[in-house]
């Protein structure tokens, strides 16, 4: 497995679009396309990076219509993973997992060659799965303790899982804990 590049098992022709599309256009070609990103390209060069969640972000944020108006750069992060062709596939899974990504484009000089993602991976090597369940359960207790922060600063919540019983029903803060209604009266 340490001999096995990424170059090996990229997808060598990724979907790309012009940095300055539109919101909408980006939407359009990633729904045709059946994919959930999408990379800014300008000259052959990776400028940015779009993914759904993005432009749902967008759409909650504004209007429909402005979506005709925000650039996918304009939203992109400035930062961005990638990796070299000739990284392991075990070095590109490590940055994946250390950096909670499904997906790395990939750069030889300075220009992009392919894309590699989880699925690249586990298609060529399932027995990475494990692996990979890991990264999907960090991301969901991160998800979890991020909804707990944010819910323990409200006096009550509208519906969610009892940490006591486990019910799913209306939650209260008690005491830190979000906690239905039953389980409040027993206290």
């Amino acid at each position: 497995m340490k001999n096995i590049l990424v170059a090996d098992v990229m997808t060598r022709s990724p979907i790309t679009i012009n940095s300055d599309t539109n919101l909408l256009e980006c939407a359009k070609k990633m729904v045709k396309k059946k994919i959930g990103s999408l990379l800014l390209i300008h000259n052959k060069r990776l400028v940015g990076f779009i993914a759904q969640k993005d432009i749902l972000w967008a759409l909650v944020k504004r209007r429909k219509e402005d979506l005709e108006k925000i650039r996918a750069i304009d939203i992109s992060p400035k930062k961005i993973a990638t990796t070299k062709p000739t990284a392991t596939i075990e070095e590109a899974l490590e940055k994946m997992k250390r950096l909670k990504f499904e997906t790395l484009p990939v750069i030889n000089e300075g220009e992009l060659v392919g894309i590699v993602t989880i699925k690249d991976i586990l298609a060529f090597n399932p027995e990475f799965y494990p692996e990979f369940g890991e990264i999907e359960q960090i991301r969901e207790l991160t998800n979890k303790l991020n909804r707990v922060k944010k819910a323990k600063d409200r006096k009550f919540m509208h519906e969610g899982i009892c940490e006591e019983c486990g019910n799913s029903d209306i939650l209260y803060n008690v005491d830190g804990m979000l906690i239905c209604e039953s389980c409040k009266s027993s206290r």
